[in-house]
């Protein structure tokens, strides 16, 4: 089906809309977590279940949705998905306990992985130029960064000015808009009820990615116990094995394997991970260090996230603009180098002033946007139109397994340095070694002893902050390498550097 100039384009800002709801959840918490644990007097353990729930429930749902969109049509996807994000929402902004927001959060990643894999497939069946649909995905993919980067500043601008709910609410009014104008512009496409959907495949794979970062988390508390951290990682291992077994005997599988013998669709699957997983990270600790030991207020700390964003912008437009010439090659290990470099540069804002981490924070977005401008090409662009679901499922989830990843492990990191490195004044309570949150509520009470408490758990943090921005920039340089060698092919001038639609 064929849709018009003008209709197109129309679609591409009513998908782009829906993904960047579905980024903007993603962290938009960052900001508002310490406020949320206050007003729901949420434990540690549940404040970080209210941000994990809804990046584990999607990652985990979304090779199951992007097949089922190839069934029922990634349009009827859509509009399921924004139904329930909607709803979700609502749920979200009112909930009285942190128990209910996390159930809610897990909810609304349902609406969202309904809607995300469509959202890249509607893209992928609309655009048949070539040109049109690379510049096209180069800009869905830009705002995978730009929504991550706006959640801080958008969740800090609300809680100044409105109560927490706030940072839920303002999803409905953009379903509605958006679910209207899918209404209007977005093309049935083909369906084929012929194809059966395996729910087995996809509940395994959910269990597998819970079981995971459960496995990461306890690890990083275990203290003289690793039987949870152990069995977690058990449980993944075999739930991993038995979807891999299954999806090798089905028919029409949720995952063909296959496929990643293409090294460009390989190559992009991995760069979107490294790139969230940089940049999810770098959020994460920045909002909290900022807060917690410089006294930016959330705000303050979001706008200083969105440093990356604008860095991204530009690198991420002319990246799908300028594929054809420049190559996969250059942009995307180029650009995770590039990216690399700027995390060690930004690391100095902590001993040489502010100006040191804008500037690395804007470079490395500028290299994750060169990247990410055409990982997302990468991946649909070698896959068929009849595969379009499950392509799309595979890119988002390579993203949203980044930032799960980056918010499991180096928000554990994180935590395990502050914790085994804290050097406790003598006579602090042994809880000041829980939390940098829980040091300076107790320092407040300690009187004039309070400011040693203060110096010592801001030290910790810092060593902590220093230690996952250089596993952070140690990630991007393995990932730029990987690419490099896959992509050996895939220079400038290459014709393999240009998409065939299969």
């Amino acid at each position: 089906m064929t849709t018009s100039h003008s209709n197109r384009w129309v679609l591409l800002v009513t998908v782009a809309a829906g993904l960047l709801l579905i980024t903007l959840d993603n962290s938009v918490l960052y900001t508002a977590l310490p406020t949320l644990t206050r007003e729901l007097h949420a434990s540690q353990t549940q404040g970080l279940w209210i941000i994990n729930a809804y990046p584990l429930v999607m990652a985990g749902l979304l090779l199951g949705t992007g097949t089922l969109g190839d069934r029922i049509g990634h349009r009827q996807m859509f509009l399921i998905g924004l139904v329930l994000f909607g709803i979700a929402s609502l749920v979200a902004a009112f909930s009285p306990s942190a128990n209910i927001l996390i159930a809610a959060r897990a909810f609304l990643a349902v609406g969202a992985a309904a809607m995300m894999p469509a959202t890249l497939a509607l893209i992928r069946v609309t655009f048949i130029d070539e040109r049109e649909r690379n510049i096209a995905i180069a800009i869905w993919g830009s705002l995978s960064v730009v929504g991550s980067a706006l959640g801080p500043i958008v969740g800090g601008f609300l809680l100044e000015h409105f109560w927490w709910g706030s940072v839920f609410l303002i999803n409905v009014p953009v379903v509605i808009v958006a679910f209207l104008s899918t209404l209007i512009v977005a093309p049935k496409g083909e369906t084929d009820h012929s194809k059966p959907w395996d729910l087995i495949s996809s509940l395994q794979a959910l269990v597998a990615l819970l079981a995971l970062v459960i496995a990461i988390k306890e690890s990083a508390h275990a203290g003289q116990s690793w039987l949870v951290p152990a069995g977690a990682f058990v449980v993944a291992v075999v739930a991993s094995i038995l979807f891999v077994r299954r999806q090798s005997r089905l028919t029409f599988p949720l995952l063909d394997f296959s496929i990643f013998r293409n090294a460009a669709f390989s190559s992009g699957v991995m760069a979107a991970a490294f790139a969230m997983f940089a940049i999810g990270g770098i959020q994460l600790v920045t909002t909290q260090r900022f807060q917690l030991v410089a006294g930016f207020s959330p705000l303050e700390a979001g706008l200083l996230d969105s440093a990356a964003a604008l860095g991204s912008l530009p690198t991420a437009m002319l990246g799908g603009a300028f594929l054809h010439k420049i190559g996969l090659r250059i942009l995307i290990a180029g650009g995770l180098a590039a990216a690399s470099l700027a995390v060690v540069l930004a690391t100095w804002g902590v001993t040489h002033g502010l100006g040191w981490l804008i500037v690395g924070m804007v470079l490395t977005g500028a290299g994750v946007g060169a990247a990410m401008s055409v990982a997302s090409t990468a991946i649909v662009g070698n896959a068929p139109v009849h595969r379009a679901g499950m392509a799309s499922s595979v890119e988002e989830l390579s993203y949203e397994f980044g930032s799960l990843l980056a918010v499991a492990f180096l928000g554990s990191l994180l935590s395990a340095i502050y914790t085994f490195s804290i050097v406790m004044p003598v006579g602090a309570p042994e809880a000041v070694r829980e939390s940098m949150g829980g040091a300076l509520a107790l320092a407040a009470e300690a009187g004039p002893d309070g400011q040693a408490i203060i110096d010592a758990a801001s030290q910790a943090f810092d060593r902590g902050y220093l230690t996952v921005m250089y596993v952070v920039a140690v990630v991007l340089a393995v990932g730029a390498l990987v690419t490099a060698v896959l992509l050996r092919n895939y220079g400038p001038g290459s014709q393999s550097s240009i998409y065939s639609s299969h």
